[in-house]
């Protein structure tokens, strides 16, 4: 039996990690995907057509999760937001400090990665204190608090707080066709309610929606497949190479940021290892940065006034520890946790919405009051 290239293998799923982390951030750049950007058109003029983007590419990653797990490429069970505590109450809170931080701080984790490689010194500092947070809930003072309050209340629902596993039970009906049904219906729908819109059909929709979908499609498959070992030479498990985890993992942008600080920051450190999630955050922003470049849209910005700065303050702090509360951002739980159909993204991704329209009321009554 031949011993495995560890290091091979690692060097092969970070490659491939950054090639499609840097064609997320080309595409957001090109296309303007961005969910808080969705929210906002939707709540203050009535458009949907980046709703729609969002749509389409939510659809998508459900769509070619299922595939890839029922061609046996992947194993969903060991997929980062498999788990069987219905984490409800972490996701809401969460999700709602995120979807207002976002707000505040001029677009969630993703965009401010896409708007640093543009050029914003705003989205720079909102990196940073984003960073900052977020770590501090993953291992500081947030996360003694959250350890204490929110994340001690669960649903037990072994195997998996998951949709297909819900309905298996209640259908009786095999988990895998269950999960490949709830996938097509739910990610099919999504994308029929995308194509529905006449003034979305457009190219660079089209682009958002599916190059968006495909790319967290994408980095299933290189953590799930590629950087998969039933059996570590080392430690006899099994394990997902290049991984912050050690499980299977997709796209997000709110931990990855603070990993990424760690890891400049302790950089002669050797026990620091570049991860998948540290070279897709560098990806995006050099993939922004070469389209913004492409298309003439490269602009250094700065803040307008004190208050603008500290309305990116307070929504990098939010989105750090909200991000990590929820487990992941409108990235990490919105494709990538929605598309393996956890129950906790769905919640999370509610959370966020509802904290993103709180956020724009609160902006339009602040104008009004200003008036």
């Amino acid at each position: 039996m031949n011993t495995p290239d560890v290091a091979a293998i690692t060097a092969q799923v970070l490659w491939a990690a950054f090639f499609l982390a840097l064609a997320f951030g080309a595409i957001a750049q090109r296309t303007h995907f961005c969910t808080m950007g969705a929210v906002s058109d939707w709540v203050n003029m009535g458009d949907l057509t980046r709703m729609r983007q969002w749509g389409m590419a939510a659809g998508v990653a459900m769509l070619g999760f299922a595939a890839l797990s029922t061609a046996d490429l992947i194993d969903p069970s060991r997929a980062l937001y498999a788990s069987s505590r219905w984490i409800w109450l972490s996701a809401a809170v969460g999700g709602l400090l995120f979807g207002f931080g976002m707000v505040l701080g001029s677009g969630c984790g993703s965009k401010t990665l896409v708007r640093v490689g543009a050029g914003s010194l705003k989205s720079v500092v909102v990196f940073v204190v984003l960073g900052l947070s977020s770590y501090a809930t993953l291992r500081g003072i947030t996360a003694v608090l959250r350890n204490a309050t929110v994340d001690r209340v669960a649903v037990d629902m072994p195997p998996s707080a998951s949709l297909p596993q819900w309905l298996s039970g209640l259908t009786g009906v095999s988990l895998d066709t269950t999960a490949l049904v709830a996938a097509l219906v739910l990610g099919g729908g999504l994308v029929v309610w995308a194509l529905l819109g006449r003034s979305f059909r457009t190219t660079e929709n089209l682009l958002a929606g599916l190059g968006i979908g495909a790319t967290v499609v994408g980095m299933w498959w290189v953590s799930g497949y590629l950087g998969y070992l039933p059996e570590h030479p080392e430690t006899l498990e099994a394990a997902n190479l290049g991984t912050q985890s050690g499980r299977m993992e997709a796209f997000t942008f709110v931990a990855p940021i603070a990993h990424t600080l760690d890891w400049l920051m302790f950089f002669s450190d050797k026990n620091k290892v570049l991860t998948l999630g540290v070279v897709a955050v560098v990806g995006v922003v050099l993939g922004s940065f070469i389209m913004a470049l492409f298309t003439r849209s490269f602009r250094w910005e700065g803040f307008g006034s004190t208050e603008d700065l500290g309305n990116h303050l307070v929504g990098a702090v939010l989105m750090g520890v909200g991000g990590v509360t929820a487990m992941g951002c409108t990235v990490g739980q919105g494709l990538s946790g929605i598309s393996t159909l956890s129950l906790t993204s769905f919640v999370a991704v509610a959370g966020i919405i509802g904290g993103g329209v709180a956020a724009l009321k609160y902006q339009m009554w602040r104008l009004e009051q200003q008036a």
